[in-house]
């Protein structure tokens, strides 16, 4: 996932190199799309040249943020597509707002995407 730093136990993947997300006003709710750049390895693939299994790498706890509070909490396994696309309403919100998405996988690393509603 590209260069990461450190944050207390965890490392913590650079926010430009965790994927894209978007927040907006659609018909009375807030419509939050969000594409995460993460493997997502099953555990089951070989490399191509070495024919080693490529060892699992998963997102494996997803949680949604709405102003700083937990809105939708996922625990997903390595059964997820790689580059996971995400889409969700939040039925309260306004301009300004901000949502967040952070997740943490099997290796311990941990990424985040936040956005203010436009």
């Amino acid at each position: 996932m590209g260069a990461a730093k450190t944050v207390g136990n965890r490392n913590m993947a650079d926010a430009t190199n965790s994927g894209k997300m978007r927040a907006r006003l659609k018909d009375g709710a807030v419509l939050v799309k969000a594409l995460l750049k993460h493997p997502m390895e099953t555990g089951s693939r070989k490399h191509p040249v070495t024919g080693v299994l490529i060892p699992r790498h998963f997102i494996r706890e997803l949680v949604c943020e709405h102003n700083g509070k937990p809105v939708l909490t996922f625990d997903w396994g390595w059964g997820v597509a790689a580059k996971p696309y995400l889409a969700f309403r939040l039925k309260e919100g306004k301009a300004g707002d901000l949502v967040a998405i952070r997740w943490v996988d099997n290796k311990g690393r941990a990424g985040r995407l936040e956005d203010r509603v436009k």
